[in-house]
């Protein structure tokens, strides 16, 4: 098997250690916790870290071990600080990072590799899978005997709190045998254990507050930016050309930290990772497919603190899986996962966890809702969504279609069916169908409940209130879906009924929808104040682009010829159109300022994906043009968070991009319609 790697160069001089700052790394565990950092060593947001561990509910994830300040001692006793930061200041500097010579991604693992007075060291960041542990691994490749000191640095707190917190009581650190603990007395935090491998190693009890580290991305977004860290002291061991040494830390008990030592860890993983690529669809066992198959892996977790899912999952001999819908600070939200199922767990043949997932949220659906989200730190979910449900039976059409699991299907049926109906009554948030033309309303004053769901306080910036375009684009596949599983369990007279309704919404859709004077459709019909909203946005595509299309075949064309022309970018398409008033160009600075920009413009690289797939609707034969539109997500992948895609992007030129450094529904898009642009014979023909 090839290596995988992905190079970026150090910098060449001093205009080029920006970039450092704004390139992001991200290592994750399988359970929702991570590590993630810049590439310049300088910690830039909140959620910045070497140790965000996954704990039980209530904590949730949580900021264990924020930084390591990293030292070469040479042998007349000068210190090199390989970090990238003078000391001390507020303000991070970052000459130092010259000595950094080149970062990579093997196999989507990070390595930095520094030259320092001719030494040459290779240092490595992995978490062993299904741990609340991180391993830093240095080695000594060439030049003369040195040193390494580690300061760790730490501040326990809820991974998404103000970096300004307070550090809590007197830390209490102790330790023997090379092996030490830090804890926060009379708190819920669990211990964290720490231990150094390496020759000669040693510790020096130093300890101190590290006062006033700046976040610049945190001050950038108006948040507090300026927090206070505790360091117990530091650690050392000798480096010789040739050798290795490993700092761990970890919440888990000492019996887990010590059966997978640094050297098995780091082999575990490659394998682990070789792997996943190994047991991919064909055209994502090498190359940009591969790096997506790493990075989809990042987003497919055990959740921490459900011990109901669990006990329930294990007693059906299975295990309890969800989908993280981004790093840093999304958790599993239904819409990203039913969206993302497919590209995630299907191209990749991790059908197994598939099922799982789609079994959990069927569970949760309560009133013909999946839950929209379930909040950090909680075991119950918010069920705040209009879509996620309908994107349900979406994501369930595509794992038969993979799977061909009659079993699975006949145990859910009876739960899409109370869905279904639940809908044709009406249901939490106002959302019920009009029995006038058998189109679905949904909108509740307050609340957002569709993908467009930005919200400041009282203002919902895109209320979309009324009869939603894609809404009932999924409305109307969910009822054919339905009515074509129960055919095929000879259920012919409920089948009737859904049919029923299906054909009305599909006459009702394409005589209220289509807006002639621009050639595309309205993206909300009747909406609270009577009026219909041309506003060309990206919603429309789903008409043209799911299962079941809702939009006569012979007004697709049009309708791809606008969406192409004014929406499309190279890293995805356009919130809403320019020429709009409300059009927003760029997505920065505070919350409101973002949010309020966040869908007036903003470029989601997910909808990539509905977009590819009405192009090969309208254009079968063309999928070279449709692998062009995939193209610059290859160098995306190198520019901000390092190996994946992110949320969003500038709606204007350099397309600069925003958000989370990694995005599930980005990777899984992109992913999935890379697979069906290379021309995989293993997938299910979308027809």
């Amino acid at each position: 098997m090839q290596d995988l790697l992905r190079k970026i160069p150090g910098p060449q001089d001093e205009s080029s250690v920006e970039p450092l700052l704004t390139r992001e790394w991200l290592v994750t565990n399988g359970l929702g916790g991570y590590a993630s950092g810049t590439i310049g060593g300088v910690v830039t947001r909140r959620y910045h870290g070497l140790l965000i561990a996954a704990l039980p509910v209530p904590l949730g994830r949580t900021m264990m071990l924020g930084e390591m300040d990293e030292e070469l001692e040479f042998g007349d006793g000068t210190p090199v600080d390989l970090s990238g930061e003078e000391r001390p200041g507020l303000r991070p500097q970052v000459r130092r990072a010259s000595y950094l010579s080149e970062f990579l991604l093997e196999w989507g693992i990070p390595v930095w590799r520094y030259v320092v007075r001719g030494a040459e060291i290779e240092r490595r960041v992995l978490m062993p899978y299904g741990q609340n542990t991180v391993h830093l691994q240095y080695r000594h490749v060439a030049g003369v005997p040195l040193a390494i000191r580690l300061r760790p640095a730490g501040h326990f707190r809820p991974h998404d709190a103000p970096v300004n917190a307070p550090l809590g009581a007197t830390y209490a650190f102790s330790g023997s045998k090379a092996k030490y603990e830090l804890c926060l007395p009379g708190s819920e935090y669990p211990v964290l254990r720490m231990r150094l491998y390496g020759r000669d190693g040693s510790f020096t009890d130093d300890a101190r507050v590290m006062e006033e580290r700046l976040y610049r991305v945190e001050e950038s977004r108006g948040y507090e930016a300026r927090g206070d860290l505790w360091s117990p002291g530091r650690f050392r061991a000798a480096l010789a050309p040739g050798e290795h040494a490993a700092f761990v830390a970890s919440t888990e008990s000492w019996e887990a930290v010590d059966a997978v030592p640094p050297d098995e860890a780091y082999q575990k993983e490659l394998g682990r990772r070789q792997r996943l690529v190994a047991m991919a669809a064909t055209p994502a066992q090498q190359g940009f497919g591969a790096e997506l198959v790493l990075a989809a892996d990042q987003f497919i977790i055990t959740p921490s603190g459900r011990v109901e899912d669990a006990a329930r999952a294990r007693a059906a001999g299975e295990e309890v899986r969800t989908i993280i819908a981004g790093y840093h600070w999304f958790t599993d939200w239904g819409r990203d996962t039913m969206i993302s199922l497919e590209g995630l767990t299907l191209c990749t043949n991790r059908h197994a966890e598939a099922r799982w997932i789609l079994t959990t949220f069927a569970h949760y659906a309560q009133d013909g809702l999946i839950p929209n989200m379930f909040p950090e730190g909680e075991k119950h979910g918010l069920y705040n969504t209009a879509d996620a449900t309908l994107w349900f039976f979406h994501a369930l059409d595509r794992y038969l279609r993979f799977t061909d699991d009659r079993e699975t299907i006949r145990a859910l049926l009876p739960r899409l069916r109370e869905i279904v109906d639940a809908h044709l009554r009406g249901t939490r948030f106002n959302i019920h169908l009009d029995k006038r033309d058998g189109l679905l309303v949904q909108g509740e004053v307050g609340c957002q409940l569709t993908w467009m769901d930005a919200k400041m306080g009282d203002w919902v910036v895109t209320p979309r209130r009324g009869k939603a375009v894609e809404i009932n684009a999924l409305w109307y596949n969910a009822l054919r879906l339905l009515q074509t599983w129960l055919e095929a369990e000879g259920e012919e007279t409920a089948a009737r009924l859904y049919a029923a309704k299906a054909d009305q919404a599909f006459e009702s859709f394409n005589r209220r929808f289509w807006y002639e004077p621009g050639g595309y459709l309205y993206d909300v019909v009747d909406s609270e104040d009577g009026t219909d909203d041309a506003s060309c946005r990206p919603n429309q595509l789903l008409a043209i682009s799911l299962e079941h299309a809702v939009l006569e075949p012979d007004r697709w064309a049009s309708v791809l010829r606008v969406v192409q022309d004014r929406l499309v970018t190279p890293f995805g398409l356009r919130s809403l159109a320019p020429g709009h008033p409300g059009y927003k160009s760029r997505y920065f600075g505070d919350l409101r300022s973002r949010d309020g920009a966040y869908h007036q413009g903003t470029v989601w690289a997910w909808l990539i994906g509905p977009f590819v797939d009405a192009y090969l609707k309208v254009q079968p034969n063309d999928v070279n043009g449709a692998r062009r539109f995939l193209e610059a997500f290859d160098q995306a992948v190198s520019e901000f968070g390092v190996g994946s895609i992110g949320e969003i992007f500038d709606g204007d030129e350099p397309f600069t991009p925003q958000g989370c450094i990694a995005q599930a529904w980005s990777v899984a898009e992109v992913l999935r319609c890379w697979v069906a642009v290379s021309g995989d014979q293993s997938r299910p023909d979308s027809g």
